[in-house]
């Protein structure tokens, strides 16, 4: 079998977004707002070479709450991907939930087990890649991000964004990293 690191997708391989708009730090609504963090390829080839397989579980719930497109969501998980792979990390899949219980569009406005805490995405990439969820990880900056993880039987690493501080502190996670070059060097 194989083992896997989960990655959460914003404050974790790129930056959040502080729209005025709506006073918060959010997920990038369009490619032309996506800045990866920097560096963020070494850690990540580090641990493929290691042997982990890589996954992105994400929630982009900006296009069901009416912020913007679903294209648009779609294109920055592209860029993200494409960004990662011209650097030569391997994201063996990714997975993006777009529902939010309190969306604005009704017919995206539903309790879903893709959204984290969710563990659809987790299971499913299990079953499709022979993962052992036991031995794998799943790496986030928010207490969804590890209750997701932990739900799925997955350890939890907690990765401190400076901008998502105010959703977590819930959850203890078995490893508190300040970001994935620490988690690399824990992990490899």
């Amino acid at each position: 079998m194989n083992r896997a690191i989960f990655l959460d997708r914003d404050g974790i391989l790129n930056d959040l977004v502080f729209y005025p708009s709506h006073g918060e730090w959010e997920s990038p609504r369009a490619v032309s707002d996506l800045r990866m963090l920097p560096g963020i390829a070494a850690p990540l080839i580090s641990l493929q070479n290691a042997g982990w397989l890589l996954f992105i579980v994400t929630n982009q719930p900006s296009f069901a709450k009416g912020k913007t497109s679903l294209r648009d969501l779609e294109e920055v998980e592209s860029a993200v991907i494409g960004s990662l792979a011209r650097e030569g990390v391997r994201i063996t899949a990714s997975y993006e939930c777009f529902h939010h219980p309190e969306a604005a569009l009704s017919e995206w406005r539903v309790q879903c087990e893709c959204r984290k805490p969710g563990t659809l995405f987790l299971r499913r990439a299990a079953a499709e890649h022979d993962i052992a969820l036991s031995q794998s990880w799943m790496a986030g900056d928010q207490d969804s991000d590890l209750a997701c993880g932990r739900a799925a039987g997955c350890r939890v690493a907690l990765i401190e964004y400076p901008h998502s501080g105010n959703k977590r502190g819930v959850i203890e996670p078995d490893l508190r990293c300040r970001n994935l070059d620490e988690l690399a060097r824990a992990l490899c």
